[in-house]
């Protein structure tokens, strides 16, 4: 099939866009970057803008750089620049270790992370890494900038906060506590296809102890999120399989699974636990010292 017809504008300008979004955006108007997500559901019909606004013309907004306490990504960045580590140390290594679960290759070269943001997928493996390790959204129109936590992002499956006349121009993920080591679990029928089920953990041991536990599911629910009860019960506690298992089982009470035509909502509760579990492991085995802790 064929996208339906469309007028296409190509700013120069940050300002240039959000003035284009100003004026457009009541009629349907949409922002184009990647396109990935966006470019099959025009040919499907499934969106069908009057016009696009492709912003890959503006100069800057491709850069990832580590500022203090967070790594600032524009709205350019693409999954393929996070293939080597982007930063030195563990966090390069999450990030690098994470893009390439993300759908195929000629995806991942003009996929961008804002992106996956923006569209809000509960499968998206960026929005679970936003989610579990905490980021701010940055919006620009022509009334000014806002940051939005990621707390306050999603407004469910598919859908923000963001108004239709702003731009999401950077994504500002956190910078993860000094000596913490994560892992990240994604399961799907097929090599490429959307996660049915998946987890990003970490945690830094402190006297043998697990701390500043972190632990985040995508796919299950609406949204991506944090579960907080599952990880109360890792703080404090020393690392292990017995405890990584009683701790995920936490998680078939605290989840809420989506359910679709191929995918029971049971199934989804169950491959939560394993992802957890799965998760947790792969982070015990980038510790330090820890290699027996997965077995």
């Amino acid at each position: 099939m064929k996208a339906p017809p469309f007028t296409l504008h190509r700013p120069a300008t940050v300002d240039e866009a959000a003035g284009l979004l100003a004026a457009l955006a009541d009629e349907g108007a949409l922002v184009l970057a990647g396109g990935q997500s966006l470019v099959p559901m025009m040919a499907l019909r499934l969106a069908y803008p009057p016009d696009l606004i492709d912003i890959n013309g503006i100069a800057g907004l491709d850069r990832i750089e580590l500022s203090g306490d967070h790594l600032a990504i524009g709205a350019l960045a693409r999954h393929h620049d996070f293939r080597r580590s982007v930063v030195p140390g563990p966090f390069g290594a999450l990030l690098a270790r994470i893009s390439h679960e993300i759908a195929h290759y000629p995806i991942r070269t003009r996929g961008t992370f804002c992106g996956s943001l923006a569209h809000a997928d509960p499968a998206s493996e960026w929005c679970l890494t936003a989610a579990t390790l905490g980021a701010e959204m940055v919006l620009r129109s022509q009334a000014g900038e806002r940051a939005v936590p990621v707390a306050d992002w999603f407004e469910g499956a598919m859908a923000t906060v963001r108004e239709p006349e702003e731009l999401l121009v950077e994504v500002r993920l956190s910078r993860p506590a000094e000596g913490s080591a994560w892992g990240f679990y994604e399961f799907n029928r097929r090599a490429g296809d959307f996660a049915i089920g998946a987890a990003l953990a970490g945690y830094r041991l402190e006297g043998g102890a697990m701390r500043d536990v972190h632990v985040g599911i995508g796919a299950i629910e609406e949204v991506p999120r944090r579960l907080g009860e599952v990880e109360a019960a890792l703080e404090g506690q020393p690392p292990g399989p017995e405890a990584f298992r009683t701790a995920a089982r936490i998680a078939a009470g605290a989840v809420e699974p989506l359910e679709d035509f191929a995918t029971p909502a049971d199934y989804r509760r169950d491959l939560a636990v394993t992802a957890i579990e799965r998760a947790l492991a792969e982070a015990a085995l980038a510790q330090p010292g820890q290699r027996g802790m997965a077995a």
